[in-house]
Parts: C-alpha cells; structure tokens; sequence
C-alpha cells in the first residue's frame, strides 16, 4: 500500500468522487461481479471475487421472472454465503487485521453490500465504492475528456517501420514519460497489426487503461506518444485525447528504407511462421490494391522472398498512406524536428532516447 491511509469511519460507503482520487490508500480493490463483467472491465488492479458467478446470476434471474422474487432472493442469498465464506477461506485468509479493501459491484448494491458487511464483521476496514462500476464509468468518461488537454504532449512520427515503438520503451527507460496507445490497445495499429497471442481488450477496457495511465502522469513534464489514426485496430482513442495530440509538437523519426525492412519483418515475424493468417491479412487490402497486387505479395511470401513484400508493401500502400494523413491530422508536423536513426541497433535507439530526453527536460 502507498500513500496515506483513509480515515476509518462506521460508515461503509464511500463516493467515487473520493475514492477514486486516491485509490492507492486502498491495499485490494475487490470486484464482485461475474466473471463475465470483470473481463469486458473492471478498476486498474482490481482483482475478481464473484459472489455470484455468471451461472448463478443468470439461474437467480430466471427465477425471479418465472417463479418469484421471493424464491430468487433466498436462492441468490445462498450462493453469495456461499461464495464469500470460500472468498474467506481463500483469497482473504491470510489478510492481516489492518487490511483495508475498497469492494465495488456494477452499481453499489446488494452485491458489494454483502461482501462489505462481511469484511466489516470480521474486523477489516471494508469499504464499498457507492454507485459501484457504473459511477467508475462515469467518471471515466468525464476524466478522459478533461486530463489530455493537461499534458504537454511531444508525438513521434515517422513512416510504418520507423521504429517509432521501440524509441518509446527507450524513452520510458530512460525515465521519459511516455504514453504508448499500441500497448494499452494490444495492437500494433495498421491493418496487420494484431498480436498473434493477444486478443484487443474492450473498448471499455482501453479506455480504463488510457484514464489510468493519464491520472499517474506528471504534468508539469512532457509526454511522449506515437502518433495514432483515431482507431487502433478495433478501438477508437478518444474525442479529446486525440485532439491534444494532434496539435501538440512533432517530432519526426527518419529511418533509411532497408532499415524500416528489418525492423519491420524482425516485428512481425510471426507471419513468416503463419502463412495462412498473412493471406487472411492481405485479403483486407484487396479493395484497394486490386486482386493481381494482392496475389503478387501472396506469391513473394510463398517463396520466402520477405524482404521484397515488406518493401513493396511500404512503398504502395503503406507510405502513400502515412504522407497523405500525417499534415492533414497533425498540425505541427510541417515543423517537426528530426531524429535521424540509421540502424536496427538498439544502441541507436537507446542513444536518440537519451539525447530526446535530455533535450525535452523541463527546465
């Protein structure tokens, strides 16, 4: 746990307003809701303790339409004792007396209320989040729309391949600030850009993860981020973040060509492994390029000849792309200042993060 330690009050409620400003006095943020509304969301670090699974609360829905409500309660009841006396003998059994959880449910109810009770009982200083998930989710939505236009943004740009993601973990390594979208989305951003092994969160989710990864940043220094399109993959940045970054400063990434090739093929090697999943890809371009083009990259890939599909794919489709949209979307483009990278050298990288540090230091 950090920070200072909420005031302990007989009072088990507490607003989101006040909660969600310091979470960090909180040592367990405790979901209570089905497996199946934590995974579409949940609060940064929160960890999942149902006191009814997905299966027990459809059961008990059912029978408060069919039969009574009565009969469901009683029933639910049973399932909620149930399930936390095993929260108890289990997750909880070895919290020492000066645990302090903050419990939420999806709007405050009977669900986190009974969870709270319980904790409160045994002697632990339990708290319930009034208004639960939905009053998070408020104010979410209305954080989002007011901390970007708090941060002094510096966007990095440059073509696809450029390296303009592994400058950013070596900005974050070297103690800049940096807010990196692809990896809060799970996604590398263009149209073969999914990750093999990991599916996109929610947009509920990402945006969780955007307000969460805003709320820790330091705005008094700058913030460096990857320019973006408004959607990444299947996930839309929102409204006022992406007007921040699009009026914030550029700077540009400049990489020679047979550089971006390697970089590109060592990112997205898993298709030289997946033939069948490149094609499924490729398909998806097949509006714009034409079925000849896309069958002529099919070909090269067959072979092995990757470096002539990477190339060719930057030069017709990719870069055409990225000179179209980048002074349309990005205000300051025209005036970025340059970083030129000529390697795939992690040196290369460490060395223009350094020097981009040193140089974006408040003064």
């Amino acid at each position: 746990m950090t920070g200072d330690r909420l005031a302990w009050s007989e009072r088990s409620l507490i607003s989101a307003a006040e909660a969600l400003i310091q979470l960090a006095v909180f040592d367990s943020l405790i979901d209570v809701r089905s497996e199946t509304e934590f995974a579409e969301d949940h609060l940064p670090g929160a960890i999942n303790c149902p006191v009814l699974t997905e299966a027990e609360r459809a059961e008990v829905g059912t029978m408060d339409r069919q039969q009574s409500s009565f009969e469901a309660r009683r029933r639910g009841a049973a399932y909620v004792s149930r399930n936390i006396a095993r929260h108890l003998e289990t997750e909880f059994h070895l919290k020492p007396k000066t645990w302090q959880p903050l419990v939420y449910c999806w709007r405050g109810g009977n669900r986190s209320g009974a969870m709270t009770h319980i904790l409160a009982r045994v002697g632990w200083q339990a708290r319930q989040l009034e208004g639960g998930y939905r009053a998070y989710r408020r104010h979410v939505i209305s954080e989002l729309t007011l901390l970007p236009a708090r941060v002094s943004f510096r966007v990095i740009c440059g073509s696809t391949g450029s390296g303009k993601s592994r400058l950013l973990q070596h900005l974050a390594r070297e103690g800049a600030q940096v807010l990196d979208l692809e990896a809060l989305a799970q996604h590398r951003g263009s149209v073969l850009g999914g990750l093999p092994t990991q599916p996109q969160p929610s947009q509920r989710m990402f945006e969780s993860r955007l307000w969460s990864a805003l709320h820790a940043l330091d705005t008094g220094r700058p913030v460096f981020v990857e320019s973006e399109s408004r959607k990444i993959g299947e996930l839309r940045i929102p409204e006022h973040l992406m007007t921040a970054m699009r009026s914030a400063e550029c700077i540009r990434l400049d990489v020679p060509a047979a550089v971006r090739v390697r970089l590109l093929r060592d990112e997205y090697q898993h298709f030289e492994r997946d033939l069948p999943a490149l094609s499924a890809q490729l398909d998806c371009l097949t509006a714009l390029h034409g079925k000849q083009k896309i069958g002529l990259w099919k070909g090269l890939a067959n072979v092995g000849n990757w470096d002539t599909v990477v190339e060719q794919l930057l030069v017709e489709h990719y870069d055409p792309a990225y000179l179209k949209s980048i002074d349309r979307n990005f205000s300051r483009a025209r005036d970025a200042s340059v970083v030129q990278i000529d390697s795939d050298l992690q040196a290369d990288f460490q060395c223009a993060a350094r020097a981009l540090t040193r140089s974006n230091a408040p003064l």
